[in-house]
């Protein structure tokens, strides 16, 4: 597996994010998809030269980075490439001088709430757009220089 860091207009990122979507919609019908922050700067992971998931950070307060769009195709879960990319994701905030990284994610997502746990991320309350929504889960974790 290799881990590459993209920009937001690179072919793998959109054509990661765009699947990434596809399923969200079908986990979360009735609620709005939010669209990729031009700032962010992904990660995607490759196996065997295919793109196969991704990840990024947007900066959102001094030393504060929020992962977003971390997603992995369904055929390649529970083989250790969402904690490849999360683990890239957070050396990337470390390197950009980030000490707290912060999530969102679904509670119908939770494969996803038990990866975020098992790399040490810890509940926090709802913050900025996702106060209110009952549906968000919101985690962080603080960075260990």
């Amino acid at each position: 597996m290799l881990i590459q860091n993209r920009e937001v207009t690179h072919p793998d990122v959109t054509l990661l994010v765009v699947a990434a979507e596809r399923e969200l919609v079908t986990r979360y019908p009735d609620e709005h998809i939010a669209s990729v922050d031009p700032k962010a700067r992904f990660v995607v992971a490759y196996v065997m030269g295919e793109p196969v998931g991704c990840g990024a950070i947007v900066t959102v307060a001094p030393g504060v980075a929020e992962i977003k769009r971390m997603w992995v195709r369904t055929a390649n879960r529970r083989t250790g490439v969402g904690r490849r990319i999360l683990a890239a994701l957070e050396r990337r905030a470390q390197a950009e001088e980030h000490d707290t990284v912060i999530l969102e994610t679904g509670r119908r997502q939770p494969e996803a709430i038990a990866l975020y746990e098992e790399m040490g991320y810890t509940e926090i309350p709802p913050y900025g757009e996702y106060v209110g929504n009952p549906t968000s889960v919101c985690f962080e974790k603080k960075l260990i220089a």
